[in-house]
């Protein structure tokens, strides 16, 4: 802030925007709009402004907000398809209706969402460990699909590497 101040009263003793902003390292394009704020605002035009918009584009008015969260206190057991089902019935084309998308970030962002438990498998799978060998003891064969090559003749790749260098013998 007592930069800024300090940057106006240079411009109020009569110097010139282009040797002042040059001093302080801004464009001319900021000392203007410093100079229109102090006009103005005063000194309190001068203060930092928050960069959040007034207002967001797509958001959903607090009506519509208000009517998902009571759906689903009502009906706890209901998710968001089914809630938005219910708004299409209860507003019969009066508003735009959520996607069933922010119907859920809705209540997620409400806590009305429960997570799924995450099921805990009786019997994980385990790998075999490969065998430790040196180069050249153990090579890998790996099928790789098929495609149609320009002549019209489909062709089906073999690949055959070594297990611990990974160089790739044949194709």
């Amino acid at each position: 802030m007592d930069e800024r101040v300090k940057f106006i009263a240079r411009l109020l003793d009569g110097e010139t925007m282009s040797a002042v902003c040059r001093e302080f390292g801004i464009s001319r394009n900021t000392g203007y709009k410093l100079l229109q704020r102090y006009r103005d605002s005063g000194l309190h035009g001068l203060t930092d402004r928050s960069r959040r918009p007034v207002r967001y584009a797509n958001q959903l008015p607090e009506q519509i907000e208000r009517l998902i969260v009571e759906s689903k206190k009502d009906k706890p057991h209901s998710g968001a398809r089914k809630i938005r089902e219910l708004l299409v019935r209860k507003l019969a084309g009066d508003v735009r209706i959520p996607a069933r998308s922010t119907v859920h970030a809705v209540l997620d962002h409400h806590g009305l969402v429960s997570r799924a438990r995450k099921r805990r498998r009786a019997n994980k799978a385990e790998g075999t460990p490969l065998s430790h060998c040196s180069p050249n003891d153990l090579w890998c064969a790996d099928f790789k699909g098929e495609f149609k090559t320009g002549n019209g003749r489909y062709c089906y790749p073999l690949t055959v590497t070594d297990q611990v260098s990974r160089y790739l013998l044949a194709c």
